[in-house]
């Protein structure tokens, strides 16, 4: 069980007020000034900076709020583990980008799910910085997604290649085309993924790459979710450059066009990351297989 001072300091960061923490740990506010006095003590530093309204956690601070959410993930994982062993289904938490959401990785989990009774998946949607943070505090216990951090504690396991195109309604000039190039898409509306996103990431880098700028481009909208922008593209608001992964479902049944763009090559892998003492390699084998079978 977890330490009922480290509850505290968790529910604390997460509140940012002693008032708001106390009323959501049913205990009064001066027992959790004393929970978070005793921890101050404990670690020798200042944990939260005061204020008349809210308390932000110090660099300190930070640090053990990191390591106090690891501790309670892995008290968790023990819980599941346990009930694993007791013929329960065992729990796993998948995190996937919003990219992966939208193609054939969310059809695979779904899948694998359904065939197994013995497997409970949970399927968190993010962005790739903060699935990264919550796998390495055993938040969750896989994560799929297009960016690798070479990290001595985490592994891969590549899942599939995938590339950028852009997306286009069929009604659109550019449709009947071949493909289409850097002068061409210049001239369009774009809707484009936010800045923080590893499609926009590759595209702004793949231009930059040929002395071109993101700013020369006329970008109208920029919008996180593929599902909005695909629905925008359809209806000829604008094009985008979406995955190949995201898109193909839709362009099979001609519901959007899909053109590779002259000089721009812009390859990504997909890979299953995890933490290098998961246990559960079996799972691993079946998603890859599953997968591919799929794909094909």
């Amino acid at each position: 069980m977890l330490d009922p001072k480290l509850e505290t300091l968790l529910v604390l960061s997460e509140e940012g007020n002693f008032t708001k923490a106390s009323n959501r740990l049913r205990i009064t506010q001066p027992a959790v000034s004393t929970h978070i006095k005793q921890l101050e003590e404990q670690f020798n530093c200042k944990l939260f900076i005061r204020s008349k309204n809210e308390v932000k956690p110090t660099e300190q601070g930070k640090i053990v709020i990191n390591y106090g959410k690891r501790m309670n993930a892995l008290y968790f994982k023990l819980l599941d583990e346990l009930l694993a062993s007791d013929n329960k289904p065992t729990k796993i938490k998948i995190g996937v980008t919003h990219t992966a959401e939208n193609n054939l990785i969310a059809e695979t989990l779904g899948k694998y799910s359904s065939m197994n009774d013995s497997i409970s998946i949970t399927i968190i949607t993010d962005v790739i910085k903060n699935l990264y943070r919550m796998l390495e505090n055993y938040e969750l216990d896989l994560i799929i997604v297009e960016e690798k951090l070479n990290k001595p504690n985490l592994r891969f396991l590549m899942l599939d290649t995938d590339y950028l195109l852009c997306i286009l309604s069929n009604d659109n000039r550019l449709a009947k085309q071949s493909m289409v190039t850097i002068n061409d898409l210049k001239k369009e509306k774009m809707i484009m993924r936010l800045p923080t996103s590893a499609t926009r990431k590759l595209f702004d880098s793949t231009l930059r790459s040929i002395n071109e700028s993101i700013d020369y481009f006329n970008i109208v909208l920029e919008v996180d979710n593929i599902s909005t922008i695909k629905d925008l593209v359809r209806k000829d608001i604008g094009v985008s450059i979406l995955p190949k992964s995201s898109c193909e479902n839709d362009v099979r049944k001609n519901r959007l066009t899909a053109l590779p763009i002259e000089n721009l090559s812009m390859i990504r892998e997909t890979n299953l990351v995890y933490n290098n003492d998961f246990i559960h390699t079996h799972i691993l084998n079946d998603i890859l297989r599953l997968y591919k079978e799929l794909s094909n």
